[in-house]
């Protein structure tokens, strides 16, 4: 079995491993990571040799940091790390490169047809009818969507959705609302099947798949991290939020929305946004949390979705596709009887 995972922030780490009488043998930890002393690796696999297959990460990951030599030091591997790895060689995991990725960026469409598209083209993609998938969104309104658990009455105030001409919707996917403007925001879905996160935790299949966000952010000159459980963060403070869901039959759907030019101003006179909010976040004003691509990067919306998509594609490959008729008929459907009705936008009132 084969098992590969990139270290958040680090290095790949590599495990091919044999499974015999339940117990795990011939075990073999490589990759481009930096490790002192050289018999450190020796340890490793000695370490992981032997153990009953069923182990979880985290005794995994024990193991291993009990069997290091005195003074040992990693450099872009961690023991969760190579944990990672060999769970994922174990539940035979699938890469991103095992792959022909497809790319949606169609015209404008609406805040509710949006969210159909995310649950139909994931459970296409969980079926086998449709290729792993990267969407673009471009939005034909302003809107605010809030998150599958959120209180509508918490984080909408109504009279401000009003007076700004915003549509509320809600998603499949938990997580806080996101306040769109056509034009002044980023938002992408990754539709996968759920074998491209096997063996990760759930957080893990976060830091997993905005990895190669994080690597075009980098390209563009912005030092980006993954900040727990779900945000993309610089120094100059958040600038993405993701979210996730499960769906039955074996698909992901991970989206992510980055603030490229938001009017914090009109934000705030449309979202709720409580002062507990805030200082979990460590700053004591939403402004200072929603800082803008456009400054950082110094280019514009359409540039930083072209630099995204080449960054991408030069990593896994992307050929363009596009939403079949029968996929744009089944989601037309849905958003008119689901995502557009009060039933479910108001479903926790």
């Amino acid at each position: 079995m084969h098992g590969e995972y990139k270290v958040p922030g680090g290095k790949l780490v590599v495990v091919d491993v044999d499974v015999r009488d339940g117990a795990l043998r011939n075990v073999r930890v490589a990759g481009d990571f930096f490790l002192e002393p050289d018999e450190a690796i020796l340890a490793i696999d000695r370490a992981l040799e032997g153990a009953p297959s069923d182990t979880d990460a985290a005794g995994l990951a024990a193991r291993v940091e009990a069997a290091l030599p005195a003074g040992t030091t990693m450099y872009g591997l961690t023991s969760d790390g190579i944990a990672v790895a060999v769970r994922r060689a174990l539940s035979q995991a699938t890469d991103w490169t095992d792959y022909d990725w497809q790319l949606i960026h169609e015209p404008p469409q609406s805040p509710a047809l949006h969210m159909a598209l995310d649950e139909v083209l994931t459970a296409e993609v969980a079926a086998g009818r449709r290729p792993p998938t990267l969407r673009v969104w471009e939005w034909a309104a302003p809107a605010v969507v809030i998150g599958s658990f959120q209180s509508l009455s918490n984080e909408v105030d109504p009279d401000g959705a009003e007076r700004h001409g915003i549509t509320v919707v809600r998603r499949i996917s938990g997580g806080g609302a996101m306040f769109i403007e056509p034009g002044n925001t980023i938002t992408y879905s990754l539709s996968v099947p759920d074998s491209l996160v096997s063996g990760l935790s759930f957080a893990d299949s976060y830091a997993y798949l905005d990895d190669w966000v994080l690597a075009a952010l980098g390209d563009m000159g912005i030092k980006a991290w993954y900040q727990p459980l779900n945000d993309i963060a610089t120094d100059a403070g958040k600038i993405a939020g993701a979210a996730q869901k499960r769906i039955a039959g074996g698909g992901v759907l991970h989206h992510v929305t980055m603030a490229y030019d938001i009017d914090a101003d009109k934000m705030l006179d449309v979202l709720r946004i409580g002062k507990e909010k805030l200082s979990d976040k460590g700053t004591k004003s939403a402004k200072k949390r929603v800082d803008p691509l456009r400054r950082q990067t110094g280019l514009t919306r359409e540039a930083v979705i072209e630099r995204m998509v080449a960054s991408f594609r030069s990593r896994y490959g992307l050929a363009e596709g596009k939403v079949t008729d029968t996929e744009i008929t089944a989601a037309r459907e849905l958003a008119e009887t689901k995502f557009s009705t009060p039933e479910w936008t108001a479903r926790v009132p």
